[in-house]
């Protein structure tokens, strides 16, 4: 059947299983949107506040349900205002297809009004970007993207689609949806080697990162854990990966993770690393870094392998396939005099929790114990960036994967309430965010949307009147020179939540933390809470910047 460019984008995109996009409209994607109206029936279209927050809200729907996310948005600056939340996805690994719209091919070039270059902006921070300047290319073009952003290691995709291209008129014929490229298996001498080297060990970790989730080896990983009696510790992009009620996993490591989980990588004489990249945040002063460890590391991307830390094995492929190899020929083993100094490890932090918490003020991991007593297993916990971010990474406790959505390898301020609502409406659930008011002074104009759908997202507000973060380390490195760090704004929350149609509530004391966080839970509709916490709370434990694991800081009077 004859369709025209638009027709056959929006067709294509229900052909390769997609149920919801994101986006706004603009003037060169006119032809598009009117063909998702004509499609309505079949494909669901969100529109947000801003692009940003659709670029976002895609990335969110994407991690929580494993689908490819889509986006839409015009040329010029509807194209450039997805490009923060591109470069959040590819730094994540995230699969999304993003569509901008052009001017005409005959208009390329002259900087025509709202002409981009978008393909050129999108490079560095795609697996790949297409301009399409024939109707005859865009339907395969389009699969081509979705196999690509899904394929491997995942990541985002951009497709240009020129005006012309969208009006032009050529024959459409469906097909199927396409598979993800079949992935070169783990060499066989590499997994016996890898055996060998574990058989040998004494203090065997085990490091995941998001990998293991893209992988769904989360099983394989347990099962490895069990067999070599090794602890296994985790990125932020790793957490959910393993539940936390499982005795061996020691939580996060690195700059802010658990003091169990990082001295122990530090400790051991064997690193497994998992689909992890060893990022800087991780691993502190990489010249410093696990010097009694051997290291094996699995990746699907054979990039990663020796990019930051040289590793004494590697292993491209299948992490999945490659655990399941590994687990046919490893040797059951114990490590008793390990063990030993794991349950030391974990006594000494549990000991440093308690001298820095306190029965009486509204602390961060308060709030957030007290907001799990309301959650289920299968509930997305999505945060913003910032202390908040760490605090929630350090004390809610996972069960599954695909329920922590986070920007890791960004850093981006403001992705929380578009990921929010891309993960309340991928899993049909009940959504919590935690937010900072840093964070949420970005993108809150999306408020407008969670009121408009009635999304059940529940936003905490960790609200103290400061960039945390960047304070932290003015009061730690720089002679507490707060410089532009005290917001000192007049927002009432309160007020604004109300002024959106939301539900609002406020936290001032601990004494008010139990009613008002079981109030706005039970709430059926969108509810924000305003939780008043005080300035100088730090995220703790913290490596210093240059450091390794043996300078890391603990308490929050630190008598070094």
């Amino acid at each position: 059947m004859k369709l025209t460019g638009a027709q056959i984008t929006v067709e294509t995109l229900i052909e390769q299983g997609t149920e919801v996009v994101f986006g706004y409209p603009g003037g060169q994607v006119i032809d598009l949107y009117d063909a998702l109206y004509q499609a309505g029936d079949r494909i669901h279209h969100v529109l947000t506040a801003h692009e940003q927050g659709a670029s976002h809200a895609a990335d969110g729907y994407a991690r929580s349900s494993g689908k490819v996310g889509v986006v839409i948005a015009t040329s010029g600056p509807g194209a450039t205002n997805l490009v923060t939340g591109i470069a959040t996805a590819h730094l994540d690994s995230t699969p999304m297809v993003a569509i901008t719209g052009n001017v005409s091919n005959a208009m390329i070039g002259r900087d025509s009004f709202q002409e981009v270059d978008i393909t050129g902006i999108t490079i560095p921070i795609t697996k790949h970007n297409f301009i399409v300047k024939h109707v005859e290319d865009l339907a395969d073009t389009i699969r081509t993207a979705f196999q690509i952003a899904k394929s491997g290691r995942p990541g985002p995709v951009l497709i240009d689609i020129p005006k012309d291209v969208q009006t032009g008129i050529c024959e459409f014929e469906a097909a199927d949806v396409v598979e993800k490229e079949k992935q070169r298996l783990p060499k066989e001498f590499k997994i016996r080697l890898a055996a060998n080297m574990i058989r040998e060990s004494q203090r065997p970790y085990i490091y995941i990162g998001g990998g293991a989730i893209t992988a769904k080896a989360s099983q394989e990983i347990e099962d490895l854990a069990d067999c070599i009696d090794a602890p296994i510790g985790s990125t932020l992009m790793g957490l959910s990966a393993i539940s936390h009620e499982n005795p061996r996993f020691l939580g996060m490591e690195g700059m802010h993770g658990h003091y169990a989980s990082s001295m122990a990588q530090n400790e051991a004489d064997l690193i497994l690393a998992v689909g992890a990249r060893f990022s800087d945040r991780a691993t502190g002063n990489v010249s410093k870094y696990a010097k009694k460890a051997k290291i094996i590391h699995i990746d699907i991307d054979r990039a990663e392998v020796d990019k930051n830390i040289a590793s004494d094995l590697g292993i491209g492929g299948d992490l999945k396939i490659a655990l399941q190899e590994l687990l046919k020929i490893v040797e059951p083993k114990k490590n008793l005099e390990w063990d030993q100094r794991l349950d030391e490890l974990r006594r000494e932090e549990q000991e440093q929790f308690q001298k820095n918490c306190s029965d009486d003020l509204l602390e961060p991991y308060a709030l957030i114990h007290e907001v799990q007593k309301h959650t289920d297993p299968d509930m997305p916990v999505v945060t913003d960036v910032g202390q908040h971010q760490m605090w929630v990474a350090q004390y809610y406790r996972f069960h599954k994967p695909r329920t922590f959505i986070t920007s890791g390898g960004l850093g981006t301020m403001g992705f929380g309430l578009g990921a929010a609502i891309g993960s309340c409406l991928a899993t049909g659930k009940k959504t919590v965010l935690f937010t900072g008011d840093g964070s949420f002074g970005m993108n809150l104009n999306e408020l407008a949307t969670v009121s408009k759908l009635n999304a059940p997202i529940v936003i905490f507000i960790m609200n103290n009147g400061v960039l945390g973060m960047v304070r932290q380390w003015q009061n730690l490195f720089y002679h507490k020179h707060y410089s532009q760090t005290t917001l000192d704004r007049k927002t009432d929350f309160v007020k604004l939540a109300d002024a959106f149609g939301l539900k609002g509530y406020r936290i001032s004391n601990r004494e008010e933390l139990s009613d008002v966080v079981a109030k706005a839970m039970n709430e059926d509709g969108p509810v924000l809470v305003d939780c008043l916490i005080d300035k100088d709370e730090l995220v703790l434990p913290m490596l210093p910047p240059g450091g390794s694991f043996d300078d890391i800081i603990t308490l929050k009077e630190d008598p070094s």
